[in-house]
């Protein structure tokens, strides 16, 4: 498995060696060779607290988004309902 990640001499690029086929499922992508290469160097340069770092504005920065387009997407629904409202009414008045 060792020959599937290759670190730079100087230490300034990775490469990892891509298998042929992407995993269907969680579990067959944790078990992936790219994946597998990736927490090997992560563990054995000793970066877990700069990986978890990462990872942690990454999730946090995701979260955000989704709550801005979640809250987005509710203020359209209720901009909709009200104009819909409007126009019900108006009909009703002009009968």
């Amino acid at each position: 498995m060792a020959d599937k990640v290759k670190l730079s001499k100087d230490g300034s690029s990775i490469d990892f060696v891509q298998s042929e086929g992407i995993p269907t499922s969680i579990k067959k992508f944790r078990q992936s060779p790219e994946i597998e290469g990736f927490y090997r160097f992560i563990f054995e340069n000793d970066l877990q607290k700069e990986a978890y770092d990462i990872l942690d504005q990454i999730i946090t920065t995701r979260k955000l988004k989704k709550t801005k387009e979640t809250k987005e997407a509710k203020a359209t629904a209720v901009e909709i309902k009200a104009k819909d409202d409007k126009s019900i009414k108006a009909k009703s008045k002009s009968k």
